[in-house]
């Protein structure tokens, strides 16, 4: 067995275009899977999925928002129209419009991060799922965060969207277990991304976020791509159900920063 070998799996990766979702394609590309690469701006999305075929990967792009159910019907059926079968769900993309406390939340945004965050990995999920059942194979893996482990005065929502999306993925598992299909999360911790840049740009916070990090150093896309590929190769093959923490140690740590050693 090639522990990290996706020779002839297909898989969709959404909010693929940049950052984490990115460096996932490029990992599940260079371990010989065929990607859909899915975001929501068309000029961005095929631009990386020729750069995907300009390293001797196959992939297509397909543009998709994730509060609206039939560009999401239309980006499964695509897969299906080019290499007719999923095997991998990687539900990576999500929106933060909101930064603040739940006091001052509204319900409108409210449920838009509901929907972008929650319900559309509820019904991407659903929309795989047949084919792996038939298959009786299949990896789904939704990218949360630490923020759903714990509680924040800023990113409150964000946090509560990505812990239901823990939960999800614990009954996706349960439910879906028996047909052999693996149902887990990765949550980063603060990765250098553009979605993230507000957390680690300025050089104050960031400076305090790598204080309270055992390794001392934010996080790197490519970082949470490796967990992704471990999860979606033969080597998570009997992981299910589990929120793999990604985050340096942070959620290990004091809240104050140690003296650095020596």
């Amino acid at each position: 067995m090639k522990l990290f070998d996706l020779s002839g799996k297909v898989a969709v990766v959404t909010g693929s275009s940049r950052g984490i979702g990115r460096a996932i394609a490029e990992a599940f590309v260079e371990a010989g899977a065929r990607v859909v690469v899915s975001g929501r701006k068309t000029e961005t999305t095929e631009a990386v999925a020729s750069a995907l075929k300009a390293r001797g990967g196959e992939a297509i792009a397909v543009t998709a928002r994730l509060s609206d159910k039939a560009q999401l019907e239309n980006l499964v059926a695509r897969a299906y129209e080019k290499w007719g079968r999923i095997d991998i769900l990687v539900c990576n993309a999500a929106v933060n419009p909101y930064f603040g406390s739940l006091e001052g939340l509204s319900d409108e945004i409210f449920e838009r991060m509901m929907v972008n965050n929650v319900l559309s990995n509820l019904w991407l999920a659903r929309m795989v799922a047949p084919g792996m059942k038939e298959r009786r194979e299949g990896a789904i893996i939704f990218i949360i965060s630490i923020a759903a482990l714990h509680g924040s005065p800023d990113l409150g929502m964000y946090g509560i969207t990505k812990a239901a999306d823990a939960s999800l993925a614990r009954n996706l598992a349960t439910e879906w277990g028996p047909y052999n299909i693996r149902v887990n999360c990765i949550a980063p911790g603060l990765v250098k991304t553009q979605f993230a840049r507000v957390l680690w740009e300025d050089e104050v916070r960031r400076k305090r976020r790598e204080g309270v990090t055992p390794l001392r150093r934010l996080g790197e896309a490519e970082e949470i791509a490796g967990v992704a590929l471990m999860l979606a190769a033969p080597a998570g093959g009997y992981i299910t159900g589990q929120v793999i923490v990604v985050d340096g140690g942070v959620s290990i740590a004091q809240s104050s920063a140690p003296p650095l050693p020596g």
